[in-house]
């Protein structure tokens, strides 16, 4: 079994302070202000928020820009955070993470659009230790969020050297992306409700199962471990 834990919405949040080092990155790389009111980024990979940015703003989108805003962004993210921590742990985040790591036939690992670095990152600032998260699928591992949950398979039948069955990978997030991301795959969605989606719209989204938050423990592994 694989369980792969969303980040931003889902284990943590961190009143904005990737939103606001990914701004302050591009102010310090090509001098533009964002509004990203006007920005799709919930659920989303950074490395398309950055390319959706370009294209409006006209900056260079090769290899090299992406590499050089990735590090510019991480390293005024971590300076932010260093600075005052304003990451805090989901209700029953930690405590799911503790179970999920507990429930010998599992793996536990993260798929999310922030990148390694910045991820560890805010995971770390949430008092979640990230090496926890053995198997993880990161922002810039694919072209998008599909594509994610087949690289973590792939991680995963590299460090067993078994496969893992499609309908043995649970997704928890807590966006229609997740969701769609998961099913993409033949993988389960648990949806959580501490984001920008309520229940309705998860559950509309076609969310396995949705709740409100992570805090029952008990009953949310035992969904987790048998999908009941």
């Amino acid at each position: 079994m694989l369980v792969l834990f969303d980040i931003d919405g889902t284990l943590l949040h961190s009143l904005s302070a990737g939103i606001h080092a990914m701004g302050a990155a591009l102010r310090e790389l090509h001098g533009i202000e964002v509004d990203f009111s006007k920005v799709d980024v919930h659920g989303r990979l950074d490395t398309l928020i950055w390319r959706d940015i370009g294209r409006t703003h006209g900056y260079a989108i090769d290899d090299a820009a992406h590499a050089r805003f990735r590090d510019t962004y991480c390293g005024h993210l971590e300076r932010r955070l260093a600075e005052r921590n304003t990451v805090e742990a989901m209700p029953g985040a930690a405590a799911l993470v503790d179970a999920a790591c507990a429930h010998e036939p599992a793996t536990v690992g993260l798929l999310t659009g922030n990148y390694e670095r910045s991820g560890r990152t805010k995971v770390r600032h949430a008092g979640i230790d990230p090496d926890r998260f053995v198997v993880n699928a990161w922002g810039d591992d694919g072209a998008d969020r599909r594509s994610l949950v087949p690289v973590a398979m792939g991680r995963f039948l590299a460090r067993h050297g078994r496969p893992v069955d499609p309908r043995d990978v649970v997704i928890i997030g807590d966006t229609p992306h997740d969701v769609d991301c998961a099913h993409a795959s033949g993988a389960r969605c648990l949806a959580v409700a501490t984001g920008k989606f309520g229940i309705d719209a998860l559950r509309a989204a076609g969310a396995d199962l949705a709740v409100p938050d992570l805090r029952d423990t008990a009953r949310l592994m035992e969904w987790v471990a048998t999908g009941r």
